[in-house]
């Protein structure tokens, strides 16, 4: 699989700028889709592993109640802050 490739070549992508994408491919080939990143020396992951990763770097115990949080998250959203209480 990609033999006329050389390791050399693919070193020079490693160091350009990166862009995010979301692809959605079918599961029989995520396989092939892992391989192929890895190759060309691509970060792979998943919308689960990310959400996994997400949460495993948030923090346990905020100083802040669930009301307060739905200030901000309503602040952010539409601009004005609503009462939960």
């Amino acid at each position: 699989m990609l033999t006329g490739i050389k390791d050399k070549k693919l070193a020079s992508y490693r160091g350009a700028k990166r862009e995010k994408i979301l692809v959605d491919i079918p599961q029989s080939d995520l396989l092939f889709l892992k391989i192929f990143a890895d190759k060309f020396g691509w970060r792979f992951s998943s919308k689960q592993s990310l959400w996994e990763e997400y949460i495993k770097n948030s923090p346990e115990n905020v100083d802040m109640s669930e009301e307060e949080i739905m200030e901000i998250v309503a602040s952010t959203r539409y601009g004005k802050v609503q009462n939960y209480h």
